[in-house]
């Protein structure tokens, strides 16, 4: 579990291509000593776990169902990545919970400067839209942020420069994709609302 609120501006050092999948060697400024091999970590919204680290670098396989689901894939040497350390108990949630599984890949539409701050126009995957709501949380790219405009297809966040400053969010240009989760809460209301089906084709819920 995350807060969303991101610690480090992390940099892609080295992309090794596995049989199913990949495997990240991602350079930090956070102190790996405190990063346990088998520990979570978020890189840009996705939970990863560590599996070897170094004095400035940890290691994580990204298995092929998160290179579906998620831009991790694209990651290439030098790119830059939003890193968040799994959350204590005794932590202040700063953001809201986020739980590093993406619901999807979004887009960013554009991008309107308003004085210091600008807003991100992003569209999201089909089926999204439902679990946003005007003024609740989403996670872009594992930033906790605060979604308005909110409709079907795309959202709207005001990003401060602070933001832009010390996330991915200060490189991205319209038609850049992003990891999108959405509110938590939300997922679970939308899920209760829909119509009752049976969990497995063909079967029947018991009387």
């Amino acid at each position: 579990m995350f807060t969303g609120l991101i610690e480090d501006l992390g940099r892609i050092e080295e992309v090794s291509r596995l049989a199913a999948g990949c495997r990240l060697r991602i350079m930090t400024d956070l102190s790996t000593a405190e990063m346990a091999i088998g520990a979570s970590v978020a890189v840009s919204g996705a939970c990863m776990t560590v599996t070897d680290r170094a004095e400035r670098s940890f290691v994580v396989d990204v298995s092929a169902e998160s290179l579906r689901k998620t831009t991790l894939g694209e990651l290439r040497k030098g790119d830059r990545v939003n890193l968040e350390r799994s959350l204590r108990l005794s932590d202040r949630v700063g953001g809201h919970l986020v739980t590093g599984h993406v619901d999807g890949i979004g887009r960013l539409v554009s991008v309107v400067e308003e004085g210091e701050s600008a807003i991100f126009t992003f569209e999201l995957p089909t089926g999204l839209g439902r679990s946003t709501v005007e003024k609740g949380s989403i996670a872009v790219d594992g930033i906790s942020l605060t979604c308005f405009k909110c409709v079907s297809d795309r959202f709207d966040v005001a990003i401060i420069a602070h933001t832009r400053k010390v996330t991915t969010l200060g490189g991205k240009q319209p038609g850049h994709r992003v990891n999108i989760e959405t509110d938590l809460l939300g997922k679970y209301v939308a899920r209760w609302l829909e119509p009752q089906v049976p969990l497995v084709a063909g079967s029947e819920p018991e009387e």
